[in-house]
């Protein structure tokens, strides 16, 4: 598999999961119309998937389609961030996922959108509206819930806590990474991280939530080591593919 192919797969599947994680909230949210903002940006992701996964098999030229990308893969095979991969344990968690990650996607698709590869920088310019409201969304439920009550206050920094060791993966680059970053396609992660943490210190602060202290770090989800929630997800995310393979809507 060439390190394009990896590149391409790692953002596409880093959506997809993401997407189909914010999905299983669908009439669950905690009122209507969070319900429907947390679907909406469900939605986009999985848009911005979609597009993805269709370069991705373009690239490979093996004659498979969008849908095999997503369907047909097993657990090994996929290249997204343990953190998105992370259950819904409550609207915190949710939260607290969504804003770790927004805080990172927002200025990679930024500096995604000058790539030299045409068809990236297109997807991250079309994409650039969405995540930008995405980090919007989870930035202002961060300040909501932390500095709300002391219910609120306790879960999403007890969500936080727990995702933090997540989060070092989303700054370490990967071969792909490098590899792409050296022909002008990637993006450098190194100019990714002081902005990343800029953005979250911001928030933490106005959040009156404390940053939490973990040095260790979890990884592993770019090269194909993930957490067992994936397996779990994609059990249920690729069942009909997988039972009744080549139906079409």
């Amino acid at each position: 598999m060439s390190k394009k192919l990896d590149y391409i797969l790692q953002l596409a599947d880093n959506a997809m999961i993401l997407g189909h994680r914010l999905s299983e909230l669908c009439g669950h949210g905690p009122i209507l119309e969070q319900d429907m903002a947390v679907t909406n940006i469900a939605l986009d992701l999985i848009g911005q998937a979609r597009s993805l996964y269709q370069y991705a098999a373009e690239v490979e030229g093996q004659g498979r389609s969008e849908d095999d990308m997503a369907f047909m893969r097993d657990a090994w095979k996929f290249k997204n961030a343990l953190l998105v991969e992370y259950p819904n344990k409550d609207f915190a968690y949710t939260i607290a996922r969504q804003f770790l990650f927004d805080a990172y996607n927002y200025p990679f698709y930024k500096l995604l959108a000058e790539s030299k590869d045409q068809t990236l920088a297109a997807i991250a310019e079309k994409s650039l509206k969405e995540v930008t409201y995405h980090l919007r969304y989870s930035s202002e439920w961060m300040i909501r819930l932390g500095d709300g009550t002391e219910e609120s206050h306790q879960r999403i920094q007890t969500a936080l806590n727990e995702l933090w060791m997540y989060t070092g993966e989303l700054l370490e680059a990967s071969e792909a990474d490098t590899a792409m970053l050296a022909e002008g396609i990637g993006v450098d992660l190194a100019k990714i991280a002081p902005l990343w943490h800029q953005k979250v210190d911001e928030i933490l602060s106005i959040a009156t939530l404390e940053k939490p202290e973990v040095k260790w770090m979890q990884k592993g989800g770019k090269i194909g080591s993930h957490t067992e929630h994936l397996g779990f997800l994609l059990a249920e995310m690729q069942y009909l593919q997988r039972a009744y393979p080549g139906q079409e809507w």
